[in-house]
């Protein structure tokens, strides 16, 4: 399987400029990010480099920005876009998940990262990728990960007593993920019903007996507000080969943060020697994505501003500006197995070390656990009518 060629030749001179800025300076084979040491590490003698500099690495790339982007316009012209990945790459795809793979042209694949089928196929571009704009580089190591998938087996009662032990013995993948992130400022109206509660006494009779209780009513009136608030880094991942749901359990990513684990100006050198999943939710998609989270939000945030004790009737009314996008890489370890013939994922944020996964139930453990409560039941009552007769 040969790598993709760049579409236009002086394209491909920096791509080949970039790739040579990572081989190792003592024995000339390849140098790889390192997430332990946070630097470039030699696979063959253990050198280790500093990240070279952007504009060394790619001439073009900046070094000291994260751009912002005018979502609008973007979406008028994509062709205004950073393409390519600033790197000689091969890419293939899954028959079975469908994931796209980007990874060093030098590496041979002969399964797929995200979900372990052989079923892969060379993939070409059909129109340059949008480039990243920045990166979350790894800050969990492959140890690390390691130690806390171990832990969270340990607390899985439900799960095989075989699990673990067939689990852990496959590969964990570190990957690099696709993401947008979206900043609006959203100006809203609102108008709702709140509902203010109040006690009556209520007579009623029992057992030939007059009583009184006391009973809630509501007492509606109108009530409308405005709301002002700035939505910052609003994440749409544009994986297909991680489960959605394990990934909004892992998130979020720290991509407003400074300081270590913060976003870092893209550069191809933090991804050398490391798989990185081309997006498949492209910007439009993402977009609309984004407009409905935040569209939800916006409703939840108006909710709160709602006076009384409940409300109906919530009518919000949003209006968004100073709309930016951008696009960045934010990692992953992912353990993907296969139990009784089904497959699992297990997922973990590779910045933070949050953790979420499938695995499947013991229908030995549930049962004995049924028979446990049922019996103790049965102890409860079968004493408590003693007691009584």
């Amino acid at each position: 399987m040969n790598p993709p060629t760049a579409t236009h030749s002086d394209a491909t001179a920096p791509e080949k400029q970039a790739r040579s800025k990572y081989s190792c300076v003592a024995c000339g084979g390849e140098a790889v990010w390192n997430p332990a040491k946070q630097k470039l590490v030699c696979a063959f003698c253990g050198t280790e480099m500093p990240l070279p500099p952007a504009s060394e690495a790619m001439p073009g790339l900046q070094s000291t920005d994260i751009v912002e982007h005018d979502l609008v316009a973007a979406l008028r012209d994509l062709s205004g876009e950073a393409r390519g990945w600033a790197r000689t790459t091969r890419m293939i795809k899954c028959r079975q998940c469908q994931a796209i793979s980007v990874f060093d042209a030098t590496k041979q694949a002969k399964a797929c990262e995200f979900c372990g089928a052989s079923a892969i196929v060379d993939y070409d571009e059909t129109g340059d990728v949008i480039r990243p704009e920045a990166i979350l580089p790894i800050q969990v190591s492959e140890s690390q990960a390691r130690d806390r998938l171990r832990a969270w087996y340990g607390k899985l009662w439900w799960a095989p007593n075989a699990l673990k032990k067939k689990a852990m013995a496959d590969r964990v993948s570190g990957l690099y993920l696709p993401y947008w992130t979206f900043d609006a400022m959203v100006d809203a109206r609102w108008q709702a019903e709140a509902g203010y509660y109040y006690y009556e006494t209520e007579t009623y009779f029992e057992n030939g007996e007059q009583r009184s209780r006391q009973v809630q009513r509501v007492r509606w009136e109108y009530a409308s507000g405005s709301l002002n608030h700035f939505f910052d880094d609003t994440l749409v991942c544009g994986s297909r080969g991680v489960r959605e749901a394990l990934l909004r359990n892992i998130e979020p990513f720290p991509t407003t943060e400074k300081g270590t684990g913060a976003l870092k100006p893209y550069d191809p050198a933090y991804v050398s020697g490391w798989t990185v999943e081309r997006y498949q939710i492209d910007l439009i998609a993402a977009a609309k994505l984004s407009r409905e989270r935040m569209l939800g939000e916006t409703r939840g945030l108006c909710s709160q501003q709602v006076p009384g004790d409940t409300q109906r009737n919530l009518q919000v009314d949003a209006n968004f500006s100073r709309q930016t996008f951008k696009h960045i890489l934010a990692p992953v370890w992912l353990l993907t197995y296969v139990y009784a013939n089904k497959d699992y994922q297990v997922v973990m944020n590779a910045v933070t070390g949050k953790l979420d996964g499938e695995y499947p139930k013991s229908w030995v453990k549930i049962t004995l656990a049924v028979i446990v409560v049922l019996i103790v039941l049965f102890v409860v009552f079968a004493g408590g009518g003693g007691r009584h007769r």
